[in-house]
């Protein structure tokens, strides 16, 4: 598993010839090296195994597979390594859609009944364009206690699945509010196999990934002889473990595509040139309606700079594929551990070659000190978080989760590498700390201490 970086440019000229364009570079000098030392570290707490992709213009910058993709066999990730995409599946049933928008067969604005002839009657305002937004009101499938239990290891056809929810009331007046919801991708996906009559899988080998030369990505059918297909894998009470088994018919066009690094950088590409869609639909695609979601696309920006995301997971897997427009950038994080938080991985290593991130450095804080913070917080009615000394450093366990270490960047503030989460415990004098707030993925939750049970 070599670091491979591909640096395709020269400097300065030919003689007697044109110059030649410099080589995409990121804003550190040596951040092949740095970038893989920050995955490196997600693999040696054992929170990463998966393949990664920077590129710059079309130019990986990164290109390298971590851990294993079958650990039974101590078979390695390498960049042509196949990984289930989980929601990331989404933005290509949206393509789809506007595909089908582009040729005239659809508008977004078509209600769903048009296509889906059982809709019930509290469905009469819900259209294209609410499904593809998260904004139609119907309940996920995926929320009903228990279904992943035992229904999601059955086959399942889209009719099934969307009569899940089909009869519960509509959380919202469709367009008023915001909730992800997988039900309507999964209606999504009816829609194209109705419209273009063909099923769902057939149309996106046929109408994208094959134009695109996208030879490493399909639908994923666990049945298939599927040649270097990662393993998935979750967290289990003595270490990994192999995921529970997903019938791939279950999450169909809101999560069953499997795809590599490489194939990925072709669809980044291709968005950028519009070679897949016209600039109408890539603008409709990319545009915020108000929640910062486009079609498919999760739209907003990191440390100023334009960004449209998009993470998965589905068992087993992890993934996120971020694009900075702007800067000519996409990082593709895929992995197959259930539990690596890809999406955290994707965001640094985007502002590490925006010059925008730096790891945090750690300093010596007092034992003494150290046991202020010891105890357990209140993170939310079901969940707790632990905070225990081992020697002189604190480790953190919230429940349900493996433990933590965390790494002091202040007296009082502290920093986890793996969830990307940053701890600031509020405390005066010598007494204990009274709270702690942990703040992840821009959100700040403040924890007060309880009393442990004894």
């Amino acid at each position: 598993m070599k670091l491979m970086i591909l640096s395709l440019g020269l400097a300065g000229a030919i003689a007697a010839g044109p110059a030649l364009a410099a080589a995409p570079t990121c804003a550190p000098p040596d951040f092949a090296k740095q970038a893989k030392a920050l995955v490196d570290e997600r693999v040696k707490d054992g929170r990463f195994s998966g393949s990664v992709l920077v590129a710059k213009d079309g130019v990986p910058l990164l290109r390298e597979g971590f851990g294993a993709a079958n650990r039974e066999w101590d078979i390695a990730n390498t960049p042509d390594t196949k990984f289930r995409l989980g929601s990331i599946t989404k933005q290509f049933t949206a393509t789809a859609i506007l595909q089908l928008v582009d040729a005239g067969q659809l508008s977004v604005d078509d209600p769903i009944s048009k296509f889906y002839a059982e809709a019930p009657a509290a469905w009469a305002k819900v259209t294209i364009k609410h499904l593809l937004t998260h904004t139609s009101g119907i309940p996920s499938y995926t929320a009903i206690p228990g279904y992943f239990v035992n229904d999601a290891k059955l086959r399942q056809t889209p009719e099934a699945i969307i009569k899940l929810t089909r009869d519960k009331p509509l959380e919202f007046e469709p367009g008023s509010k915001f909730a992800y919801d997988n039900t309507g991708y999964i209606l999504l996906g009816y829609v194209i196999e109705k419209v273009s009559g063909q099923p769902y899988a057939d149309y996106v080998a046929h109408n994208i990934f094959r134009p695109l030369g996208m030879k490493n990505t399909g639908y994923d059918v666990a049945s298939q002889i599927l040649p270097k297909r990662a393993a998935g894998y979750q967290p289990g009470k003595d270490g990994w473990q192999n995921a529970d088994y997903l019938d791939m018919s279950v999450p169909y066009a809101a999560g069953s595509l499997y795809s590599t690094v490489d194939d990925l950088l072709i669809w980044d590409r291709a968005l950028a040139t519009g070679k897949i869609l016209t600039d109408a639909s890539r603008k409709a695609m990319w545009t915020d309606y108000g929640n910062h979601y486009g079609f498919g696309w999760a739209i907003g920006e990191q440390s100023g700079h334009e960004r449209i995301m998009h993470g998965g997971s589905v068992n087993g897997f992890s993934t996120a594929i971020n694009r900075y427009p702007k800067d000519g950038l996409v990082v593709v994080v895929l992995s197959n551990f259930m539990a690596s938080p890809s999406d955290t991985i994707a965001g640094n290593l985007a502002g590490l070659c925006l010059g925008t991130w730096q790891p945090p450095k750690a300093v010596a804080v007092p034992v003494a000190v150290l046991d202020r913070y010891v105890g357990s917080y209140q993170l939310t009615p079901m969940m707790i978080l632990r905070v225990f000394r081992e020697g002189d450093h604190l480790v953190t366990q919230a429940t349900g989760q493996p433990a933590v270490p965390i790494i002091a960047t202040g007296p009082s503030a502290f920093y986890a590498p793996g969830p990307d989460a940053k701890l600031v415990f509020k405390q005066t004098g010598d007494a204990a700390a009274t709270s702690v707030v942990l703040t992840q993925r821009e959100r700040d939750r403040e924890a007060p201490r309880i009393a442990d049970k004894p």
